[in-house]
């Protein structure tokens, strides 16, 4: 079976939901109409991902302008309101979405960095609410659970994946390759040159496509009241980096740096077989009596 998949390298329109949501539904009509099954958007598209933000924020003191940010930030937060919509706009395209955005909780008032999962028939799959926030991510969002390792098994292949510097979790890893996982989706906000290797690696090790998915970004396309704060930061604020990588390592389109695009690729799922003929980290290559059953991660 073939799949036809689009990997997203765009800016959103930073701490706005409303015109963001419209953007992603803007480039879903583009790639859908291309053919593209599947879809995925970057770490925080929704409502931008907030680097060089420290929300007022130092070890023992919190300022009351940095409390007001992180309102602006929450209130453009994706919610279960924004969620029919998206639903809506799957099943209108018979497409498969993927979304990286922050997200409110419905049974809390912490925020969550999420990758939200849409179908065309079933509409919300699952979310990935990611399970370690990196280093100052940690004052904004939320850590989740093992609940939040989720894989879906779909007409397309099971999807599955993990939200930027999660990546670097080997059991973590291990817990999506014991559920059977294909296309390996990464949204992240690491533009370095390392994160290529990474990605490659990952593909070679899960015997999986690897989709890695970041935004482009420049310091202006923030609004003018942001940018303010984040003056003497580069202004490529982020290269990009996004690629697709096949089962064996191999990469099949990318890495985009230094520009906005999209990266499509039709993936053929007869390469994950023939990969693992020589590899399969769950099958004839684990040593569950020695390390444990991957499968029970």
């Amino acid at each position: 079976m073939k799949v036809k998949v689009a990997v997203v390298q765009e800016a959103p329109v930073f701490f706005d939901k409303t015109k963001t949501l419209e953007k992603v539904a803007s480039l879903c009509r583009t790639y859908a109409a291309q053919g593209c099954q599947l879809i995925l958007f970057p770490e925080s598209f929704v409502p931008g991902y907030p680097r060089g933000l420290d929300f007022g924020t130092k070890v023992g003191s919190r300022s009351e302008a940095g409390r007001e940010l992180y309102l602006e930030y929450y209130k453009n937060s994706l919610n279960q309101d924004d969620i029919p919509p998206l639903e809506a706009l799957c099943k209108d395209l018979g497409i498969y979405l993927v979304l990286g955005a922050t997200e409110q909780h419905p049974n809390n008032s912490s925020l969550y960095c999420s990758m939200f999962y849409f179908g065309p028939e079933k509409g919300l799959l699952g979310i990935h609410r990611k399970i370690k926030p990196t280093a100052h991510e940690r004052v904004i969002w939320a850590e989740a659970g093992a609940e939040s390792l989720v894989a879906f098994d779909t007409e397309i292949g099971v999807l599955g994946g993990l939200i930027c510097w999660e990546n670097y979790m080997p059991q973590a890893r291990m817990t999506l390759y014991g559920k059977g996982v294909q296309l390996y989706l990464a949204p992240t906000a690491d533009s370095r040159p390392q994160w290529t290797a990474s990605m490659q690696h990952i593909a070679l090790e899960g015997r999986c496509f690897v989709l890695a998915c970041n935004q482009y970004i420049t310091q202006d396309m923030h609004p003018e009241a942001i940018q303010k704060q984040l003056q003497g930061t580069p202004e490529d604020f982020c290269e990009g980096g996004s690629l697709i990588v096949s089962p064996l390592g191999e990469i099949m389109a990318g890495p985009l740096f230094g520009e906005a695009g999209v990266l499509v690729a039709t993936l053929d799922l007869d390469d994950l077989i023939k990969a693992r003929m020589d590899f399969d980290v769950i099958g004839h290559y684990a040593r569950p009596d020695i390390f444990g059953n991957p499968n029970d991660q």
